[in-house]
């Protein structure tokens, strides 16, 4: 057994536990990062990064098909899988290492646990023992896993993960996929896209992106339905088996039944909590770790958590955003200086969180759907416009189909959320971001003229839908 001391103890190597390091070492303090599996955690090598290279063959697919005079050509299928493994460093996380090796940092290889106040005990896989001790703080970043229904024979028909659908090797020609949110409908798009003829998606509520204002998962239940992805509303599957040839038959609560090559199952994700020993700490190991604004734990003067193990917001990016604001608080209460910062529930951690989905049509957001904004009290107008009938968007291709919301204050003049979905909207929703975040009033957002012939025109045309 080893003893470290150090400045600061960082558990999970993922986005936002590597962005709390660089933010430490960069003021001054020292810094271990504590990972078990891979450095660059699920987000650079199992989600958002291969499940990008997937896609984006087929949005390049569907720009090509909207644009008379261009034709498509069959997709490659190993080139396309050949490129996704670059993205993910053909799963070798060296780079990544050095990565935390040049900030500088100490990467230590294991499982880590809370042991202590400011310790981490980090066993490897070769079973030696390191006990590291923080100076200052440790940060808990181990991101989240997925969540498989109680469903008669789910687990034991060894159904795919998220990261089985983003790394596979062979594309199965029958698809079952379980869930309605962002990875079912990627992985289903993709995945059919690559080669699974007959994909059934079952959704156990009556729309897709459940999250998202309705329409964008209209749209993009329309676009499925036109490439021949089967879409099941309102069911559930009550029983799953596969048989000794390797076929999986889902029994659905309708009373039909699914045969399908392989299941992939993205009904969610939970906080990874387990066997992290925050019983140490007087944490529930069922539940999200509890932070302040801040990041820290209430009633606690050295643990952080950042990320999906927080459960405010399970977006990589925002991770990174905790990550960063985690990492500064941390260095200017090691040097006795003032923390002070505005709430971040009120700002990008709270209803500013933007996301897009990388389906074809795409779907991006920024703040609350007009439901949401209902709900909170707010004095609600939303306002709406087709995408289409903007001259950009012509341009970008026949039949060019998307739509287009906002969401404001009426009280105050200002937007609370916007989304957009159609082809390419995922560069339009960081404006928008920008607005929601900063409280752009109406009327100075209104300035800010948007380039002809773009898509960005949208902005002018919400505007005069509002009466400016």
């Amino acid at each position: 057994m080893a003893d470290v001391e150090i400045d600061v103890v960082v558990v999970g190597a993922g986005p936002a536990g590597e962005n709390v390091a660089d933010r430490v070492v960069r003021a001054g303090l020292t810094c271990a990062v504590v990972e078990e599996h891979l450095a660059g955690g699920e987000c650079s090598y199992y989600a958002c990064i291969p499940s990008k290279a997937l896609l984006r063959p087929m949005d390049l697919m569907g720009e090509v098909g909207r644009v008379p005079g261009l034709e498509l050509g069959p997709v490659n299928v190993s080139k396309v899988l050949a490129r996704r493994d670059e993205a993910i460093s053909h799963l070798d996380d060296s780079g990544q290492a050095e990565w935390i090796a040049k900030l500088p940092a100490t990467l230590l290889r294991g499982r880590g646990r809370l042991t202590g106040e400011r310790e981490v005990t980090v066993t490897g896989a070769d079973g030696a023992v390191t006990v590291v001790r923080a100076r200052h703080a440790v940060v808990l970043a181990t991101g989240s896993v997925p969540v498989v229904p109680p469903v008669e024979g789910l687990a034991e028909a060894k159904p795919w993960s998220s990261r089985d659908a983003t790394t596979v090797r062979e594309v199965p020609r029958r698809l079952a996929v379980i869930g309605g949110g962002v990875v079912a409908c990627e992985m289903t798009q993709a995945l059919h896209a690559l080669g699974a003829e007959e994909t059934t998606l079952i959704v156990r509520g009556g729309r897709l992106l459940e999250r998202v204002e309705p329409f964008a998962g209209e749209l993009l239940a329309e676009a499925f339905g036109k490439s021949g992805i089967d879409v099941r509303f309102n069911t559930e599957a009550r029983r799953v088996e596969r048989s000794a040839d390797g076929t999986v038959t889902l029994h659905l609560s309708d009373g039909s039944t699914v045969e399908a090559d392989e299941l992939l199952v993205a009904t969610g994700r939970r906080p990874a909590t387990g066997d992290l020993g925050l019983d140490v700490a007087g944490l529930d190991v069922k539940k999200p770790v509890e932070v302040d604004d801040s990041m820290r734990v209430p009633g606690s003067e050295w643990l952080y958590a950042v990320g999906d193990l927080n459960g405010r917001n399970l977006l990589t990016h925002m991770g990174k955003y905790q990550a960063r604001v985690c990492g500064d608080v941390i260095a200017a209460r090691a040097k006795g200086e003032s923390d002070d910062r505005p709430s971040l529930h009120d700002t990008a951690d709270g209803y500013g969180a933007p996301q897009v989905v990388f389906t074809d049509p795409q779907v991006s957001a920024v703040g609350l759907t007009e439901a949401a904004a209902r709900d909170k009290g707010f004095d609600v107008r939303a306002v709406e416009y087709d995408l289409g009938n903007v001259g950009g968007a012509y341009l970008l291709g026949d039949g060019y189909k998307g739509r287009a919301k906002a969401v404001v204050d009426e009280r105050r003049k200002v937007l609370l959320g916007v989304t957009f979905a159609g082809p390419g909207v995922a560069e339009l929703v960081h404006a928008a971001t920008i607005a929601v975040t900063a409280e752009v009033p109406l009327e100075k957002l209104w300035h800010a003229v948007p380039s002809f012939p773009t898509v960005s025109e949208i902005w002018l045309r919400l505007l005069e839908e509002y009466g400016l």
